[in-house]
């Protein structure tokens, strides 16, 4: 899209500010019944209808998040609406409305405003949320998306991260580490690509961890889910920054210790296969990847049996006394190993001896 130089593109000062986000937001209709009034005045009206509200704010940089010699414009603003509703779900809300913010360069035609708005659409649809509201302005430094999501939940169905208890079971949705994975892949065919162009990128057999990474889904369906089996987790939190950051935050609000279990960890084959082939462990995509947007909960031990066969969730450790720490219980052993923001230090030292 930005290497068109086709004269049927159109310079966003053709349209001007207040014409291109009314070009951009015509057509979005209102869908929730708290979405009172939406854009085109100076605030957008919600009712919470006696519930609630949960809101969440994120930021994708251009050059820091993402990356546009392989992120589609369509994928990037799919995701962006993706990484605020995994935020709600994780408190146990429903996600309504969006706020979309958007700073660009004017290296960028209305075309791919149209394009980044047509991802932030097909999402909303999916998802079933409004955007009610936003802005749109000028960069100097390449493509800035802000969103802002709003949620709503009754009070004693929200979960926050603080409430942990010794001996609740750490349970994780899905599967992780393939959307780091796909980021490897991406990053390799770019790095080829660069050197010359006329290489074709070698993608085939990586859908899904490439799906992963450009096109990831919120886990909006795990609170029904929580719900039909009786399940209320007492802490929750979503996996955007990796397996390990999450369980810190976890025990640093709810004031406990983790017990991680690796070989509990569930990855899906195609991340292992990826991982062996880029040398690596595929516990490091886990532990510190990040992007996963599964969910991350504690549950009460006495819910054991509601969820120890389930599909859709994976007990992968347990809550400990603060005193005890968090630490990785390594696979094939009792072996522990400190939990750290960026993975976990004995694995780090042994994989610098393999190389």
């Amino acid at each position: 899209m930005l290497e068109d130089k086709s004269p049927q593109l159109t310079p966003v000062s053709e349209l001007g500010e207040f014409g291109l986000i009314k070009h951009l937001t015509e057509r979005f209709s209102l869908q929730q019944p708290s979405s009172i009034l939406g854009i085109g005045d100076d605030a957008a009206l919600l009712s919470a209808e006696g519930r609630e509200i949960a809101i969440t704010t994120d930021i994708l940089a251009e050059g820091v998040h993402f990356n546009l010699g392989y992120a589609p414009l369509k994928h990037l603003g799919y995701k962006a609406v993706v990484a605020n509703l995994s935020d709600i779900a994780a408190m146990n809300a429903v996600p309504a409305q969006i706020l979309v913010g958007i700073a660009a360069s004017n290296r960028f035609p209305v075309e791919a405003f149209e394009e980044l708005y047509e991802g932030i659409g097909h999402a909303c649809k999916h998802y079933g949320v409004d955007v009610v509201g936003g802005d749109t302005t000028s960069s100097h430094s390449g493509l800035v998306i802000s969103i802002t999501a709003i949620g709503y939940g009754e009070k004693e169905s929200l979960t926050k991260r603080s409430g942990a208890q010794p001996n609740d079971l750490l349970v994780l949705t899905g599967d992780l580490g393939g959307a780091y994975m796909g980021l490897q892949v991406l990053e390799r065919e770019h790095s080829v690509f660069l050197v010359n162009p006329n290489m074709q990128p070698e993608m085939e057999g990586y859908d899904y961890i490439l799906q992963r990474q450009l096109k990831p889904e919120a886990r909006t369906d795990i609170r029904a889910k929580l719900q039909e089996l009786g399940i209320q987790p007492t802490a929750m939190i979503d996996v955007s920054d990796g397996l390990a950051s999450e369980i810190l935050h976890l025990a640093d609000q709810s004031k406990v210790g983790f017990r991680l279990y690796e070989e509990k960890i569930p990855m899906d084959e195609l991340t292992i296969m990826t991982a062996d082939e880029f040398n690596l462990n595929p516990s490091i995509a886990a532990l510190s990847g990040g992007e996963d947007y599964e969910l991350l909960m504690t549950i009460a031990p006495s819910d054991y049996d509601k969820i120890k066969n389930h599909p859709d969730f994976t007990i992968i450790g347990h809550a400990t006394e603060a005193s005890e720490g968090c630490y990785l219980v390594l696979r094939g052993s009792n072996e522990l190993s400190k939990l750290t923001a960026q993975g976990w230090d004995a694995f780090l030292n042994k994989k610098g001896k393999e190389d």
